[in-house]
């Protein structure tokens, strides 16, 4: 079939969305579906922001979905959650995401998730029960540092001995926890001895001692616990990164992402615990993360995705896998690592790309339901290109950074599709960051 009669027929099947769509086609194809994964072709994209809030307060509000998870570090998305839940001194979201200082800080530091932020502030304002109240997790490992440091106050609080052996455990780091890669570099070529045994031992011993530190607040216990918990995990995996990191891009890339799963699959049994129900969750990350890896060249290189990871444990009747994609626009990306956020313009789709053929169908937004649509999977079927953007855009040399090839009607149950986006808005606004450095021929109206 020619490109041209794909695009007649995808046209056919795409439903169009209004500037104040409320999803409601897509809440029907979530069903009761308790993990839904909302993706994103960048990390720095507003409208991509935008329509997973509109999602997620729907799945919220209709569907009683209990909490957020998002690819970012545990203990930066831990503040926020505790000012939504009114269980903070922070006084507005913007203190709230005062936590996330580490290089990319736009990606949650911006205009719309403090409207996010602000919504579940609200809505949790109504709900008198503390432990019904929807929370804000991170499912990410870099935080090892902060992570140590909040595994050693709780245990201060609740058993000061305890805390003495974790600062010991955690001491084999050195100064080397300030500069994980360093760590996981020296450890890796035998210039520093490895501290696998000890976050291994630490978190062990939390795991172990539930019923004792229970005892500490009945109010408070099971969550401070759980917390604690999960900050030691954070310590564990992130120390296994750190030394993978020079072993392999896929071997690093599969320890963080299981690392996501590990933290889905604690939050779900935590919360079931709390509630006594089954526990639903929806979680924003990239496409790259969501989208099942088995899909595309990159899982056939050996890597593997949180979305897989999900389907395969709770199989695709549990699980909705939703991904985004843009033609052209302008994004917040940085051009390397620990840069500076920079507006950047977003080239056209490469016209071997899914985007490209999405752009064809001359719609400004659509929404495009796989999941059921043997037809749909069929013009979908046929290995394209399509882009990932993180948070460094490379346009220079965009085909090998950011595009891999792909089959979408095995990788998703649906695709948003916005022809031009614009870029997330900064709350740490720098000067590399103004809409002055878009050349004058540059459409309008993004």
């Amino acid at each position: 079939m020619s490109d041209r009669s794909v695009v007649d027929a995808l046209r056919k099947e795409a439903q169009a969305l209004g500037p104040h769509e409320h999803f409601t086609s897509l809440l029907q194809l979530i069903g009761d579906a308790p993990i839904v994964l909302l993706g994103e072709a960048t990390h720095g994209t507003r409208e991509f922001y935008t329509l997973r809030a509109e999602i997620t307060r729907r799945l919220i509000l209709e569907k009683g979905f209990e909490a957020v998870a998002v690819e970012a570090d545990w203990p930066d998305a831990l503040r926020v959650s505790r000012y939504v839940q009114h269980a903070s001194a922070d006084n507005t979201a913007d203190h709230a995401l005062g936590g996330f200082q580490r290089f990319p800080q736009w990606m949650w530091r911006n205009t719309e998730v403090v409207a996010l932020i602000d919504w579940l502030r609200r809505h949790n304002h109504g709900i008198h029960r503390p432990e019904w109240r929807v929370g804000f997790f991170g499912l990410d490992l870099y935080s090892l540092r902060k992570s140590m440091d909040a595994v050693i106050r709780y245990l201060d609080k609740v058993d000061p001995k305890a805390a003495q052996i974790a600062r010991k455990r955690y001491g084999c780091f050195g100064h080397l926890a300030e500069n994980p890669q360093r760590y996981g570099y020296a450890a890796t070529f035998g210039m520093n001895q490895d501290c696998e045994d000890e976050v291994v031992e630490q978190l062990v011993y939390l795991m172990s001692e539930r019923a004792k530190y229970l005892e500490w607040d009945v109010e408070t216990a099971s969550d401070e616990l759980f917390y604690a918990q999960q900050n030691a995990r954070v310590a564990k995996n992130a120390e296994q990164y750190y030394r993978s990191m020079f072993k392999g891009r896929d071997e690093s890339w599969n320890v963080r992402d299981i690392h996501m799963a590990e933290t889905l699959e604690a939050l779900r049994q935590h919360l079931m615990r709390h509630k006594g129900s089954h526990a639903k969750i929806v979680i924003w990350a990239h496409n790259s993360h969501i989208g099942d890896a088995r899909a595309t060249e990159m899982g056939a290189h050996g890597q593997l995705n949180l979305g897989q990871l999900m389907r395969e444990r709770y199989g695709a009747d549990e699980t909705r896998l939703v991904g985004f994609t843009t033609h052209a626009g302008t994004v917040s990306a940085a051009s390397d690592w620990d840069s500076p956020v920079e507006l950047k313009q977003v080239r056209p789709s490469r016209p071997d790309s899914f985007e490209h053929l999405f752009h064809e169908m001359n719609l400004n937004r659509f929404l495009l339901p796989v999941r059921g649509k043997e037809r749909v999977q069929g013009y979908l079927c046929e290995s394209r290109l399509e882009r990932a953007i993180g948070v460094i855009y490379l346009p220079e040399s965009e085909r090998v950074s950011h595009y891999f090839h792909a089959d979408m009607s095995r990788q998703f149950d649906a695709v948003i599709h916005v022809d031009r986006t614009a870029a997330v808005q900064p709350l740490d606004h720098s000067i590399h960051w103004s809409h002055e450095e878009m050349p004058e021929t540059y459409p309008s109206g993004i």
